[in-house]
């Protein structure tokens, strides 16, 4: 089972963060599809059958290292990501795209990370958010508008769909793990206005064929991301 809150403390983050107006966007794929883009060393997590993509977008705010004083960067991100395990059964992200309109991030892809500067936007209107980016120098881009609606109690595909602790990355043939702590996710339902995005076409996901689920938060205030570090193979971590 996934845990709804966060597996392990983060006692030296590398990174303090807020997470706000955080829309989460899930589609269902065949495992066999998913599966094919991962690495050696992940296996796909399913839920009812499927593997799961989720595209989700929100604001990044007030982010910087422990003891660095001022309000910290705030800039717009958005994650194509989907749901692993490692042969030991550890389970975790492993992103598709990130977009991001902060180049200082870019210093993630020493570790794999597969960040793509681009001009990101977060609104709100009224009981809209708006969501919208797109690469530098063309290529793939999305819209999003949502209506969040009420308050939900989060139901088990709820917590599997929005709780992880840990994302995956690998570079140079290594598999490396990003450790993060933070508060459980308060969610809403949420109704989709406009829906356009060339992200999932982009990393050689076909057109989903369902309907997506949609949640809606206005975020955790408390992010704690840990400093990346590689895994050794054929060891579990203790």
């Amino acid at each position: 089972m996934v845990a709804y809150g966060a597996e392990q403390r983060v006692r030296m983050p590398a990174l303090r963060a807020r997470w706000l107006r955080q829309t989460f966007v899930h589609w269902p794929f065949p495992a066999e599809t998913v599966q094919a883009l991962l690495p050696e060393g992940l296996v796909v997590d399913e839920y009812d059958g499927a593997a799961w993509v989720g595209l989700t977008p929100f604001e990044m705010a007030g982010v910087r290292p422990p003891g660095v004083p001022g309000a910290g960067l705030t800039f717009a991100e958005t994650n194509l990501r989907t749901y692993v395990r490692r042969g030991d059964g550890q389970d975790g992200l492993w992103f598709l795209s990130i977009e991001v309109s902060c180049p200082l991030m870019l210093a993630a892809r020493a570790v794999g990370a597969p960040y793509h500067p681009g001009g990101l936007s977060v609104r709100g209107n009224g009981d809209i958010v708006s969501y919208a980016g797109v690469r530098w120098c063309g290529g793939p881009s999305y819209r999003l508008a949502v209506r969040p609606g009420d308050p939900v109690q989060p139901t088990e595909r709820d917590v599997w769909l929005t709780s992880r602790w840990r994302s995956y990355t690998r570079r140079f043939g290594t598999l490396w793990e990003t450790p993060v702590e933070h508060e459980p996710w308060p969610l809403a339902e949420a109704r989709v206005d406009v829906l356009e995005e060339t992200l999932t076409a982009a990393v050689g996901l076909p057109s989903p064929a369902a309907e997506p689920v949609v949640h809606y938060s206005q975020g955790v205030r408390h992010v704690r991301l840990g400093a990346s570090r590689p895994l050794r193979t054929g060891r579990r971590r203790r």
